[in-house]
């Protein structure tokens, strides 16, 4: 007898289980362009920081911007609920990790103030870098206007998963191609991991889309929801989508991958994947300039109801310049991010971020395991 499907399962691929192909043609690493475009702004080097309290403060947004990269400030978070977000931060570094949830809920809970989202704004245009932001579909509406007066350049939505379309009471909610066109600064949107929320996305007026549900080391949605797509698939699906925007308008919409990476080897994956460029939280965490005293945590650790993230205890790899641009003597790829992109496009034969995205890449279950033996047995 045969059974009739419910439906079908796809095969999805996460880091670990893909491998870049080198090509046929190499070129010198230092003639490699990794630069990132997100609208008129020109970033050196795709790497983001994420909007996490523990990562992103106005000062290592400035950092960070000088060094050609670009970080998000939460404007829903320690630093626009509390003056003195040093001492905050300080608190849950050193709770238990019992007191550390119900901690970071009463932190969270004091209202926004206004003031300071200018204030930090400002602090971080003092720095001479762009500044980006991050704000909820739910308080969008209310606070870009005033980030953007006070001269934020980059709006960033983001939820755990945002779409074009949403059903809800509310008469009227968040319509982004209203935001798009009000706010007259870029805009990106996220997360997601589909083919077809992507594409619908790009056709409100976005200018990039984060892909990730649930791959942060601090998240944990995929145990609490189960929701998440592996991040090789949810890439190459998102990239596909921009594709075919860019073939019908022929406006190139940049996908950035957000989360799951904790190596060189894996950012270069993302890029191969279709990603232009990629954000990242823990990796950024352990820079010694990083807010969080070795901590991270995540923008939904504190919800009310239902956190879905984690406080976890990172530790200080190096300094930020060391992890983005060496020198290391880290053998693991968790240092030097640029040089180990820069290295593989030039095996790749891939002179900029458009080339490497053409890539192969191949199922690989054993790239890890492979002649490890020594090293997987701790006896190197």
């Amino acid at each position: 007898m045969e059974v009739p499907e419910l439906k079908k399962l796809r095969r999805a691929y996460g880091f670990d289980e893909v491998a870049i192909v080198p090509g046929s043609v190499t070129v010198n690493p230092d003639q490699t362009n990794v630069s990132l475009q997100i609208d008129e702004f020109e970033f050196p080097i795709p790497f983001m920081a994420s909007s996490l309290d523990a990562v992103v403060s106005p000062e290592f947004a400035i950092s960070l911007g000088r060094m050609g990269g670009l970080a998000v400030l939460n404007l829903e978070g320690i630093y626009t609920r509390h003056e003195d977000a040093e001492s905050i931060i300080k608190e849950v570094t050193e709770a238990s990790q019992e007191e550390a949830t119900p901690l970071l809920q009463r932190i969270y809970s004091a209202p926004i103030r206004e003031n300071l989202i200018g204030d930090r704004i400002e602090s971080i245009k003092n720095g001479g870098v762009c500044c980006a932001i991050s704000l909820t579909p739910a308080n969008t509406k209310k606070l870009a206007p005033i980030a953007v007066e006070a001269g934020a350049d980059i709006l960033f939505i983001q939820s755990t998963v945002t779409t074009a379309r949403h059903i809800s009471k509310s008469e009227k909610g968040l319509n982004i191609a209203d935001i798009c066109s009000n706010v007259k600064i870029p805009v990106v949107v996220g997360n997601t991991v589909t083919y077809q929320a992507t594409l619908e996305l790009m056709e409100t007026g976005v200018h990039g889309v984060l892909v990730g549900v649930g791959p942060g080391a601090i998240c944990t949605t995929r145990e609490v929801e189960g929701i998440g797509v592996p991040q090789v698939t949810a890439t190459l699906d998102c990239a596909a989508a921009r594709q075919e925007y860019y073939k019908r308008t022929g406006r190139y919409v940049p996908i950035i991958t957000d989360g799951g990476m904790r190596t060189g080897g894996d950012i270069c994956k993302a890029i191969a994947s279709g990603a232009d460029g990629v954000m990242l939280g823990t990796t950024f965490a352990q820079a010694e300039e990083a807010p969080g005293l070795g901590y991270n945590w995540g923008m939904a650790s504190f919800h009310p109801a239902l956190p879905r993230g984690t406080r976890i205890h990172v530790g200080s790899k190096g300094s930020l310049k060391q992890i983005l641009f060496g020198p290391t003597s880290m053998t693991d790829g968790t240092q030097n991010l640029e040089g180990a992109l820069k290295a593989a496009m030039g095996m790749c034969g891939a002179m900029d971020i458009a080339e490497m995205q053409k890539t192969d890449l191949v199922i690989a279950p054993a790239i890890k395991t492979e002649g490890k033996y020594f090293q997987l047995a701790g006896r190197w």
